[in-house]
Protein backbone atom coordinates (compact mmCIF):
# COMPACT_ATOMS: atom_id res chain seq x y z
CA UNK A 1 0.00 0.00 0.00
CA UNK A 2 1.40 3.61 -1.01
CA UNK A 3 0.67 6.31 1.38
CA UNK A 4 0.99 10.14 0.01
CA UNK A 5 1.68 12.86 1.92
CA UNK A 6 0.51 16.25 1.10
CA UNK A 7 2.46 19.46 1.55
CA UNK A 8 -0.23 21.14 0.16
CA UNK A 9 -1.57 24.50 1.56
CA UNK A 10 -4.39 27.12 0.63
CA UNK A 11 -4.06 30.89 1.92
CA UNK A 12 -6.35 33.43 1.93
CA UNK A 13 -5.60 37.22 3.00
CA UNK A 14 -6.75 40.55 2.60
CA UNK A 15 -5.52 43.66 1.77
CA UNK A 16 -7.29 47.42 2.53
CA UNK A 17 -5.34 49.69 0.28
CA UNK A 18 -6.17 53.42 0.73
CA UNK A 19 -5.48 55.36 -2.65
CA UNK A 20 -4.75 58.99 -2.55
CA UNK A 21 -5.22 59.97 -6.59
CA UNK A 22 -7.96 59.25 -9.01
CA UNK A 23 -5.49 57.04 -10.97
CA UNK A 24 -3.41 55.28 -8.86
CA UNK A 25 -0.81 52.73 -9.53
CA UNK A 26 0.16 50.70 -6.30
CA UNK A 27 2.60 48.29 -5.88
CA UNK A 28 1.69 44.96 -4.60
CA UNK A 29 5.08 42.67 -5.82
CA UNK A 30 7.13 42.88 -2.46
CA UNK A 31 3.94 42.35 0.22
CA UNK A 32 2.87 39.27 -2.54
CA UNK A 33 6.61 38.23 -2.34
CA UNK A 34 6.13 38.23 1.75
CA UNK A 35 2.86 36.04 1.55
CA UNK A 36 4.57 33.25 -0.46
CA UNK A 37 7.80 33.31 1.69
CA UNK A 38 5.91 33.89 5.15
CA UNK A 39 3.23 30.62 3.54
CA UNK A 40 6.54 28.06 3.23
CA UNK A 41 4.86 27.75 -0.40
CA UNK A 42 7.50 26.53 -3.13
CA UNK A 43 5.61 25.56 -6.34
CA UNK A 44 1.71 26.72 -6.80
CA UNK A 45 -0.17 29.89 -8.46
CA UNK A 46 -0.99 33.15 -5.70
CA UNK A 47 -4.15 34.62 -7.43
CA UNK A 48 -4.80 38.21 -6.79
CA UNK A 49 -8.50 40.10 -7.46
CA UNK A 50 -10.12 43.08 -6.68
CA UNK A 51 -12.97 43.44 -5.19
CA UNK A 52 -14.20 46.43 -6.92
CA UNK A 53 -16.02 47.62 -10.11
CA UNK A 54 -13.37 50.72 -10.95
CA UNK A 55 -10.17 49.24 -10.02
CA UNK A 56 -7.67 46.70 -11.53
CA UNK A 57 -5.24 43.86 -10.97
CA UNK A 58 -2.30 44.26 -13.76
CA UNK A 59 1.12 42.69 -14.22
CA UNK A 60 3.39 45.54 -15.65
CA UNK A 61 6.42 47.35 -15.66
CA UNK A 62 7.74 50.33 -12.45
CA UNK A 63 8.48 53.15 -14.06
CA UNK A 64 7.15 56.25 -13.79
CA UNK A 65 6.86 58.04 -17.42
CA UNK A 66 5.09 54.86 -18.27
CA UNK A 67 2.67 55.01 -15.45
CA UNK A 68 1.51 58.29 -16.74
CA UNK A 69 1.49 57.11 -20.26
CA UNK A 70 -1.34 54.42 -19.31
CA UNK A 71 -3.47 56.92 -17.34
CA UNK A 72 -3.06 59.19 -20.53
CA UNK A 73 -4.03 56.44 -22.50
CA UNK A 74 -7.04 55.77 -20.16
CA UNK A 75 -7.93 59.44 -20.05
CA UNK A 76 -7.96 59.56 -24.28
CA UNK A 77 -9.46 55.85 -24.47
CA UNK A 78 -12.57 56.64 -21.59
CA UNK A 79 -12.44 60.53 -20.79
CA UNK A 80 -13.44 61.54 -17.90
CA UNK A 81 -15.54 64.56 -19.10
CA UNK A 82 -17.54 62.21 -21.37
CA UNK A 83 -21.36 61.97 -20.72
CA UNK A 84 -21.97 58.18 -19.45
CA UNK A 85 -25.69 56.76 -19.20
CA UNK A 86 -24.06 55.44 -16.14
CA UNK A 87 -23.84 58.86 -14.57
CA UNK A 88 -27.27 60.03 -15.26
CA UNK A 89 -29.74 59.27 -12.58
CA UNK A 90 -32.90 60.57 -14.93
CA UNK A 91 -32.15 57.08 -16.92
CA UNK A 92 -30.48 54.80 -14.56
CA UNK A 93 -32.74 52.44 -12.36
CA UNK A 94 -30.13 50.17 -10.84
CA UNK A 95 -27.48 50.16 -8.10
CA UNK A 96 -27.85 53.76 -6.86
CA UNK A 97 -26.42 54.29 -3.56
CA UNK A 98 -27.22 57.72 -1.69
CA UNK A 99 -23.26 58.84 -1.90
CA UNK A 100 -23.25 57.48 -5.89
CA UNK A 101 -20.16 58.96 -7.46
CA UNK A 102 -20.31 59.77 -11.17
CA UNK A 103 -17.58 57.46 -12.33
CA UNK A 104 -18.85 55.92 -15.54
CA UNK A 105 -15.37 56.67 -17.13
CA UNK A 106 -14.14 54.30 -14.00
CA UNK A 107 -15.80 51.59 -15.13
CA UNK A 108 -15.31 51.62 -18.71
CA UNK A 109 -11.45 51.72 -18.04
CA UNK A 110 -11.81 49.10 -15.63
CA UNK A 111 -13.18 46.75 -18.49
CA UNK A 112 -10.03 47.45 -20.45
CA UNK A 113 -7.70 46.17 -17.64
CA UNK A 114 -9.04 43.00 -15.76
CA UNK A 115 -9.62 42.60 -11.98
CA UNK A 116 -7.23 40.02 -11.61
CA UNK A 117 -3.95 38.19 -12.33
CA UNK A 118 -2.94 34.63 -11.35
CA UNK A 119 0.84 34.56 -10.99
CA UNK A 120 2.72 31.10 -10.93
CA UNK A 121 5.18 30.58 -8.27
CA UNK A 122 8.10 28.47 -8.91
CA UNK A 123 11.34 27.58 -6.07
CA UNK A 124 9.47 29.60 -3.44
CA UNK A 125 8.98 32.94 -5.66
CA UNK A 126 6.62 34.88 -7.98
CA UNK A 127 7.64 33.47 -11.37
CA UNK A 128 8.01 37.02 -13.28
CA UNK A 129 9.52 38.64 -16.00
CA UNK A 130 12.50 41.11 -15.23
CA UNK A 131 10.86 44.31 -15.65
CA UNK A 132 7.20 43.04 -14.11
CA UNK A 133 5.63 44.21 -11.14
CA UNK A 134 2.18 43.20 -9.90
CA UNK A 135 0.06 46.62 -9.82
CA UNK A 136 -3.33 47.13 -8.08
CA UNK A 137 -4.91 50.05 -10.34
CA UNK A 138 -7.10 52.58 -9.06
CA UNK A 139 -9.59 53.89 -11.47
CA UNK A 140 -12.43 56.11 -9.06
CA UNK A 141 -10.21 57.91 -6.11
CA UNK A 142 -9.40 58.51 -4.04
CA UNK A 143 -11.14 55.65 -1.96
CA UNK A 144 -10.18 52.96 0.49
CA UNK A 145 -9.88 49.38 -1.38
CA UNK A 146 -9.63 45.67 -0.39
CA UNK A 147 -8.12 42.98 -2.54
CA UNK A 148 -8.50 39.44 -2.30
CA UNK A 149 -5.37 37.21 -1.98
CA UNK A 150 -5.42 33.09 -2.44
CA UNK A 151 -2.29 31.29 -2.43
CA UNK A 152 -2.53 27.47 -2.95
CA UNK A 153 0.33 25.00 -3.64
CA UNK A 154 2.98 22.73 -2.20
CA UNK A 155 4.98 24.17 0.59
CA UNK A 156 8.74 23.09 1.00
CA UNK A 157 8.36 22.56 5.11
Amino acid sequence: METLVSNATCQHRSLRIPTVTPTEFFDLTDYLERLVADAGLRFGFVNVQSLHTTTAIVVNEKEPLLHADFASLLEKTAPQDTAYRHDDPAVRTVNLTPDERVNGHAHCRALLLGASACLNIVDGRLHLGRWQRVFFVELDGPREREISIMMLGETCR
